[in-house]
């Protein structure tokens, strides 16, 4: 796969978090290591998050339809002021 550059230019507070992070005193050499770091832990959020709505999910999608209850909006709407 060929390489493809990709310019960002980031301003202010963005642009001071940035210098914190790479340089002598930062974590990373420059700021192409940083950004790829925060994509990498980008996917590996997302991955993580698919993951557990997955594991939330399975045991109503595995359950009998004749544990389901039928509510409607107001019901939710309801149930979830009084919490």
């Amino acid at each position: 796969m060929a390489s493809e550059s990709i310019n960002v230019r980031v301003k202010g507070d963005l642009q001071t978090h940035l210098r914190q992070q790479i340089g002598e005193h930062g974590l990373y050499e420059n700021a192409s290591e940083y950004v790829r770091a925060l994509i990498r832990q980008d996917l590996q959020d997302r991955k993580g998050a698919w993951k557990w709505l997955k594991e939330e999910l399975e045991p109503a999608m595995r359950a009998d339809e004749s544990a389901f209850v039928s509510v409607s909006a107001q019901d939710v709407i309801n149930r979830n002021k009084s919490t």
